[in-house]
């Protein structure tokens, strides 16, 4: 029996120049995670879906970055939200990115806000702090990361696993297979440095120095990874339930 379908909730677009040369957020992520290159891939655009369909059924249910803001909580966000909060429930693999990781925050009962210590861009340090099967072993390795707000309050039962200069729930395990990071695993330098550039003007205007943040742009593999192992470690499940129930003489 062939694995199901790796589902990814579309809630923004990348940068104009990133969309025109790399595709949009569904293509980085699928290019991300080359193992996965052959699986069956669905995009559900939840800016435009008024109800999204049943989703217990994914191999892996992954939720995008954006240029938007949780705070906003326009209807499609909160719809959204809530499908989460049960998917979550349902113990249904989910790995939320960026915005998606404070969405699925938000779903859960957590709070969004702007993130108080401003925004981080930039390769930065990614410091693990415990072993967890998606994120990987304690230590400290780059990231590549783009905002401005974040998780300042967890939602009950989460645990952090990772932390930033600027992001102290760089990493969370929201549940048993709910998992979210405030980097883009998704992004590589070419595309950072494509951010950057986009995002010149802002970063001036807040004291910050474009080009040292260029300057120290690197691809993040390690980071990139996390996608792969998130898809593994689903696939992995999914394959033992299988078995089980072929084992049992059960239809599959």
């Amino acid at each position: 029996m062939s694995l199901p379908p790796i589902v990814v909730l579309v809630t923004g677009d990348p940068i104009a120049e990133t969309l025109a040369t790399r595709g949009g957020f569904l293509e980085l992520i699928r290019a991300a995670a080359p193992a996965f290159a052959d699986a069956s891939w669905v995009a559900h655009d939840v800016r435009v879906l008024h109800v999204l369909p049943d989703l217990t059924d994914a191999l892996g249910v992954i939720i995008t970055g954006s240029p938007l803001s949780v705070t906003s909580r326009l209807p499609w966000m909160e719809q959204t939200a809530a499908r989460l909060a049960e998917l979550v429930r349902r113990e249904v693999p989910v790995l939320g990115i960026c915005f998606g990781h404070q969405l699925l925050g938000h779903a859960l009962g957590g709070r969004v806000a702007p993130n108080p210590r401003g925004r981080e861009m930039g390769s930065v340090p990614f410091t693990s702090s415990v072993a967890d099967p998606v994120v990987g072993e304690p230590g400290t390795w780059p990231v590549n990361t783009t905002h401005l707000d974040s998780v300042v309050e967890l939602p009950p039962g989460a645990r952090v696993l990772a932390e930033t200069v600027l992001e102290p729930h760089a990493a969370v395990r929201f549940g048993p297979r709910a998992w979210g990071v405030q980097h883009h695993p998704e992004i590589d330098a070419a595309v950072l440095r494509q951010y950057i550039a986009a995002r010149r003007p802002a970063l001036l205007a807040e004291g910050l120095d474009p080009i040292a943040i260029e300057r120290d742009v690197q691809d993040a593999p390690r980071a990139a990874a996390v996608i792969e192992r998130f898809l593994l470690l689903a696939s992995q499940e999914r394959a033992g339930v299988i078995s089980a129930v072929a084992a049992s003489g059960s239809p599959v």
